[in-house]
């Protein structure tokens, strides 16, 4: 019998969209095979796995915009994220692992760029996974290179008098840019200033947003 898919929608109401089932890749096919035997061999549980993707969904840019809010409206706390960013985001509740993270703040007189030249690391704990351009060699070497051509693309056109310092992530040590914040917004509290803070303000290829 026929099926009449009426404006391209399911019985549930819902677009019908073609299968993508795809062939798994050799790291895909890999790591379902290491996962499966070490919870085999009792090395793990299902539930250990679980929790654990969890976790890492639960990273997300959320949590750097929450640090960067409370920077904004506390400056005992924006003191102390600047002299020991790690520290100020663990007493903020957020588990940063063994890294050693790095805040730079971008002022009148300087805007701050984050780049990783070999490969991608990223305060993924704060700021959840990189964006796809962050890890293209583009970006990487031209990060360094020419930082001001690079922050135009990204629709940022800094004024000659303002200095862009560009800082090199490495395995073991992430950096997250601390945004000015931006004007008329006095009124606001915590969670609303948060709102306003962007995954590429604290990367350093965009500004906050404005009320």
């Amino acid at each position: 019998m026929p099926h009449d898919h009426h404006d391209h929608l399911s019985p549930s109401g819902h677009p019908f969209r073609e299968d993508n089932d795809t062939a798994l890749s050799y790291w895909q096919r890999m790591e379902i095979a290491v996962r499966e035997l070490m919870i085999e061999k009792g090395h793990i549980t299902s539930a250990e796995v679980a929790r654990q993707i969890d976790a890492m969904d639960a990273r997300n840019p959320a949590n750097g915009a929450a640090v960067v809010a409370r920077a904004w409206v506390d400056p005992a706390f924006k003191e102390h994220l600047l002299k020991d960013a790690s520290v100020a985001s663990r007493d903020m509740g957020f588990d940063i692992g063994p890294l050693n993270l790095i805040a730079v703040e971008n002022t009148g007189q300087v805007h701050n760029l984050i780049v990783c030249t070999l490969c991608s690391c990223y305060p993924r704990n704060l700021l959840g996974l990189p964006p796809d351009w962050y890890k293209t060699r583009a970006y990487r070497s031209r990060a360094v290179i020419e930082p001001r051509s690079v922050l135009r693309e990204f629709g940022l056109d800094l004024s000659d008098d303002i200095q862009v310092r560009v800082h090199d992530s490495t395995a073991d040590m992430r950096y997250i840019v601390l945004p000015a914040r931006p004007d008329r917004t006095d009124g606001m509290d915590e969670a609303a200033l948060a709102k306003l803070v962007t995954r590429d303000s604290m990367i350093g290829t965009g500004l906050p947003l404005t009320p």
